[in-house]
């Protein structure tokens, strides 16, 4: 899996990095997940976090909904805390958000740190050797300040 530059929030002073549309999703969740009888419970923007975090009820499970902020990459969670993030995979969310995210399961997020193509930026692996992620996941979705 490719890590792009900017993906942890962090980079250089000389560059910026992506930033997704967070109206645009927000509108998403809000009309998906009450069109097929769910309901959102909590829409977080990133603050303490490099993503957007959508607590939801859908069909009687309690999900969490993650938008890396930086590029739409999207994953679903069980739990959601600060230092730790329960990956888990939904078929329904999955065809829901598809056809408007790269959706990542977890096999993909549960991935060691050997596994990624690294076009991260310098910032950011310092951040990397400072926190020390286990997983790909930790560094897509991480609550680094």
């Amino acid at each position: 899996m490719k890590l792009y530059k900017g993906i942890t929030g962090f980079y250089e002073q000389q560059n910026e990095t992506p930033e997704v549309d967070g109206r645009h999703f927000k509108h998403l969740c809000f009309s998906l997940i009450y069109a097929n009888g769910g309901s959102v419970l909590k829409f977080n923007e990133p603050q303490e976090s490099n993503f957007f975090k959508v607590e939801v009820n859908a069909v009687n499970k309690h999900i969490y909904i993650l938008l890396n902020a930086h590029y739409p990459l999207l994953a679903f969670a069980s739990i959601v805390q600060f230092d730790q993030i329960k990956f888990i995979d939904d078929s329904l969310l999955y065809d829901l958000f598809r056809p408007y995210y790269q959706i990542l399961s977890t096999e993909e997020l549960n991935k060691p740190l050997s596994q990624f193509e690294n076009e991260l930026y310098s910032a950011e692996l310092k951040q990397v050797a400072f926190w020390k992620p286990n997983r790909i996941g930790d560094i897509i979705f991480n609550h680094w300040d």
